[in-house]
């Protein structure tokens, strides 16, 4: 019954945003009445679609396996907890979640947005006719509430064991949080383009929005970053996986968003391309939804394999963002500023660095699609991989933190002098060089993107630095969430500088008894213990590590394989060991005829920075968050 009345609350919602949309086609009236009604139809849709998910959650944990989605993805021995992620494991639970934020994020803006703004109305009503688009694909092509009849099964089979994890169980929320709530640039901009008033201050608006979007993707993009590298054995940095890809591009864009929107706010210069940012960063959003949820490609991340949910997406979709764009072309010549960005001015670094953003999204882009188009005319599967991305990344990337160091000591609306007067740039530059030649001597490597990048981190870490340092002492003013942000930046060039250039791994074969030496570090295999757990069986391994440059100083690993009982997967849980400078990462692996075992150790160099830099550069944007929202 529960179930039912779910399901019912859906439709209701449904039926509230229709009308929504339907009541902000008639406020070009300017009729208040009409503006105060479509808030409040969409107000009462948000909360049925609410107590809706909050019935499902009910059902999941109460294990209603007359629900056929709740009895293919749980089961009555999990956790609470599991069983509530359970309902984001797969396609129709993780799009019903993808729905409810969706709604969450346009609520927040309908209450904290002034009755008196002139385009509350069509924007509310704009929110409403995507969130009505989305809910009918729920409902016709992925219906979570689907019953078992006339017997339900009495117990379910089960969550993947691999996603019975708590990263993984908070990584969806903050992801989906992020993707979706580039919603209210997408809507409010757009908007703007129908009502077509330049004197209106959107940027003010939209800001403080896309900050917090922004936020959210990162630490998302962060704990996923996290589980892959302490589940799978990969992850970091980044893998270049394709549903890893569609949701960098977003990330990407998200990051010149908020860079212009600065731009725009201080000068009124760039307008017309911080609008098209804001088209585009959901439209990618959109795009990744598409690729994850139409089959159209394999990965451990995507969800379900069904042209007519894809081919949905695909159309809607098309739908919006045409509609954006058609009234962005229609604007553009009022769009254009009239004003001239100053050569070597802080808006002209900013320009450059969201063109390079621009590049490296269509780089991403054309990565993810040209197997699919590949595929497609000669129906062969390849690939792209590391090797690409890498070969692009890396020196856009150092080309990037040049300008950006350039921009520290720029000013607004007017050119800079010679650069290399500037001390504190020249200090940077030196201090930069004189580590980075020690570093490439200290580990013998001179390949020119570990040059580079250590380089271009330095320089941007010793750049704010001595900016921090020149404030306190000289008392000038300073952005310092910019500051705390672009440290971050530096950090993690860096990290992922060693990382890709210093780490790698050993595949040996040993037995209990047996030692084997690699980097300092003596390995020897004592035993194994078989465990039972309710929900599986493991055999760990139990290694003693000895690091023979810390005067013999003993610690103890111990990885292991699960068997899970309902669905008999096999899965490998790592061992790691964190010190200052690398986590040694131990995984096991399969037992040979011979009695060996096959057994992976990791060197991972500043592996630990990469978390730390993000978490950094979200302090940044926090920081920045909370002075514009006190501002809008």
């Amino acid at each position: 019954m529960i179930g039912e009345i779910s399901h019912f609350f859906t439709i209701i919602a449904s039926c509230l945003f229709l009308l929504s949309f339907i009541f902000s086609t008639r406020t070009y009236q300017s009729n208040h009445n009409i503006e105060i009604l479509v808030s409040r139809v969409f107000s009462y849709g948000f909360y049925f679609i609410l107590i809706s998910f909050l019935l499902y959650v009910w059902l999941a944990i109460q294990s209603d396996f007359s629900i056929k989605y709740i009895a293919q993805h749980s089961n009555k021995e999990l956790p609470i907890f599991y069983k509530i992620s359970s309902i984001w494991s797969a396609h129709e639970g993780s799009m019903f979640l993808w729905i409810l934020f969706l709604a969450l994020w346009s609520q927040l803006f309908n209450i904290n947005l002034s009755k008196k703004n002139i385009l509350k109305a069509p924007a509310i009503g704009l929110l409403a006719f995507i969130l009505f688009g989305f809910l009918m694909f729920l409902l016709f092509t992925s219906n979570p509430f689907e019953v078992i009849l006339p017997i339900a099964p009495i117990n379910g089979a089960d969550i993947n064991p691999v996603l019975q994890d708590p990263a993984l169980a908070i990584h969806p929320p903050f992801l989906y949080l992020g993707y979706v709530g580039f919603v209210i640039a997408f809507a409010y901009n757009t908007a703007f383009l129908i009502k077509g008033d330049m004197d209106i201050n959107w940027e003010r608006v939209v800001r403080p929005w896309s900050l917090a979007a922004w936020i959210l993707l990162t630490i998302g993009i962060s704990l996923g970053s996290w589980w892959a590298y302490y589940e799978l054995g990969w992850g970091g940095y980044w893998f270049w996986d394709p549903v890893e890809n569609v949701a960098l591009m977003p990330w990407l864009a998200g990051t010149a968003l908020i860079h212009s929107l600065y731009v725009s706010s201080r000068t009124k210069a760039l307008k017309s391309w911080t609008i098209l940012l804001s088209i585009s960063v959901f439209s990618l959003s959109l795009f990744g939804a598409f690729i994850v949820r139409s089959g159209i490609i394999d990965s451990i991340h995507s969800f379900a394999n069904d042209p007519q949910r894809g081919l949905y997406l695909l159309g809607f979709s098309a739908i919006l963002i045409t509609i954006s764009l058609g009234f962005y072309a229609y604007r553009l010549p009022v769009l254009i500023s009239t004003n001239l960005v100053a050569s070597k001015s802080k808006e002209a670094f900013l320009s450059i660095n969201n063109i390079i953003f621009a590049t490296l999204i269509f780089a991403v882009f054309l990565g993810v699609m040209y197997p699919l188009i590949f595929d497609f005319i000669y129906g062969e599967r390849i690939s792209v991989g590391p090797p690409y991305y890498n070969t692009i990344f890396a020196p856009l990337t150092f080309l990037a933190s040049i300008f950006l160091v350039f921009s520290v000591g720029s000013l607004w609306k007017r050119s800079s002098q010679l650069f290399f007067i500037n001390s504190a740039l020249s200090a940077s530059i030196l201090l930069a060089t004189l580590i980075t030649l020690y570093l490439v001597s200290l580990f013998n490597d001179f390949n020119w993107w570990f040059v580079g990048g250590l380089f271009s981190s330095f320089l941007i870490l010793f750049r704010y630095l001595i900016l921090i340092i020149y404030s306190f002492y000289q008392g000038n003013y300073f952005n310092k969430a910019s500051a705390i942000a672009h440290i971050g930046l530096g950090l993690l060039i860096l990290a992922t500088t060693f990382n890709a250039s210093l780490s790698y791994e050993k595949v040996i074969n040993i037995k209990p008894g047996e030692t084997y030496t690699a980097e300092a570090y003596e390995f020897t295999l004592i035993n194994f213990d078989l465990i039972n757990e309710s929900n599986y069986d493991s055999v760990r391994a139990k290694f003693s590590v000895k690091d023979i440059n810390s005067l013999n100083k003993v610690f103890f690993l111990y990885p292991e394989k699960r068997k899970y009982f309902i669905r008999g997967q096999i899965t490998s849980e790592s061992a790691i060991k964190i010190t200052p400078t690398k986590d040694i990462y131990m995984t096991l692996g399969d037992q040979l005829d011979s009695g060996y075992w096959v057994v992976n150790i990791q060197y991972n160099y500043l592996i630990r920075l990469i978390w730390i830099a993000a978490a950094v550069m979200c302090l940044g944007a926090l920081v920045t968050f909370t002075q514009s929202y006190s501002k809008k």
